[in-house]
């Protein structure tokens, strides 16, 4: 290993043995540098991995502190990881969303609470408004869908799931959007799918609000191969 690998496995170890809380600022460089038996250029190094990771925060003139190690945040690179996978990969992109939040509508069901239920109410009441209009909001209608998904998620109990889950929807908008835009009805259709889990919820009924959640992103998938490429939205494309 390289002698920043020793200073991101040193920290590491400490914040994991409690040496270092998350919010708690590092010792001075110096003192850390002797204690991990590492020069200070390796340091810097080591502590610049770290804050890329979102394990450290450096703050101008007041040294480098743990983070919170918010979940979300630490999960942030799986993104560009999948981000990295390009096209083609939809798809699995997609099964892999279906599977975390069918888990997350089963344990949700179980937990949520009943502001939970009033404010993801309050966001399909709204977009029931939205689509007596002439012509739809859709940006506002996929706001929608996002926070919906999102309350859900947030009710699992589990911060990994809700995490993992963020990371993966927040992929998929481009084609969420894409498919309010071109398929007929499907904003409509969407709506009731959208209620039926909200019902399975309100009725803390597991398995029916997995099945209503698998049902519904199902349908997701089934467009898929009908999405155009990014080349093919491209201005050259349509030229």
């Amino acid at each position: 290993m390289s002698r920043t690998d020793d200073v991101v496995n040193g920290i590491k170890h400490m914040i994991l043995n409690g040496e270092i809380q998350p919010g708690e600022r590092l010792p001075v460089e110096k003192d850390l540098a002797e204690t991990l038996g590492v020069s200070r250029g390796s340091l810097r190094e080591g502590v610049r991995a770290l804050s890329i990771l979102g394990i450290l925060n450096s703050r101008q003139g007041d040294g480098t502190y743990v983070t919170d190690l918010d979940v979300s945040q630490l999960l942030s690179p799986m993104g560009f990881v999948v981000d990295l996978q390009g096209e083609g990969q939809t798809r699995h992109i997609h099964a892999i969303r279906r599977l975390l939040e069918c888990e997350a509508a089963r344990l949700a069901a179980t937990r949520i609470t009943d502001e939970a239920l009033d404010e993801a109410g309050a966001l399909l009441d709204e977009a029931g408004r939205i689509l007596e209009e002439s012509p739809e909001a859709h940006e506002r209608i996929i706001e929608i869908d996002i926070a919906f998904h999102r309350i859900i998620a947030a009710h699992t109990g589990n911060p990994v799931l809700t995490g993992m889950i963020e990371t993966f929807a927040s992929r998929t908008v481009r084609e969420r959007l894409w498919r309010s835009l071109r398929e007929e009805g499907i904003d409509r259709r969407t709506h009731g799918e959208h209620h039926a889990i909200w019902r399975a919820l309100s009725h803390h009924d597991p398995d029916s609000a997995r099945v209503r959640m698998a049902n519904h992103l199902l349908g997701v998938e089934d467009s898929l191969p009908f999405l155009p490429s990014e080349e093919d939205e491209s201005p050259e494309a349509d030229a």
